[in-house]
Parts: structure tokens; sequence; C-alpha cells
């Protein structure tokens, strides 16, 4: 995503909601249109994208979603991180 340092959470989190946006999109479109290679293809790359990015958040700043949520030092951890609306970031 950036090319120097880590990125802030406010900056990961529109990243993803980016991405996400892109997904749901190319979702809805595939839904009337779902021959269109193309749009598979840009579907398959930007979910592929939305993935990783969730992946990168969630290793830097917690869980966004039940799917990158992990049981860390033998113990659930899904509910003991603040949450994306809490912080100085919002």
């Amino acid at each position: 995503m950036m090319a120097q340092g880590t990125p802030s959470r406010q900056q990961m989190l529109k990243w993803v909601d980016m991405l996400s946006f892109a997904v749901q999109e190319a979702n809805l479109y595939l839904d009337t249109h779902p021959s269109d290679q193309a749009a598979l293809a840009y579907f398959q790359e930007y979910n592929q994208l939305r993935c990783q990015a969730l992946n990168d958040y969630a290793a830097l700043y917690g869980p966004l979603t039940i799917e990158t949520a992990r049981g860390g030092r033998g113990k659930w951890e899904w509910v003991n991180r603040p949450w994306p609306w809490e912080g100085e970031d919002c």
C-alpha cells in the first residue's frame, strides 16, 4: 500500500474501505453480468488485495473481521483490542 514506513491506523482503514467498496461493486455487477470475464478478473484481483489489507491491518492493529481474528497466546482476544472507532485516529 505505502512505499515507506508503517501506515497509520486511519490510512489502513481507508485502504480497506476503498478495496471493500470496489469488491462489493464488482460483486453487484457480476450478479447481473456473470459471464463478464474482465469483471470477474477485476473482482478476483481486488478481493485478493482486500484480503491482504485485512490481514495487514489485523497484524498491526487487531482484526476487523472474524476471518482475521486469531487466538493469540492461548486465548481468544477478539474483544480485548480497541474497536476501529475508538482512539485518536477517528
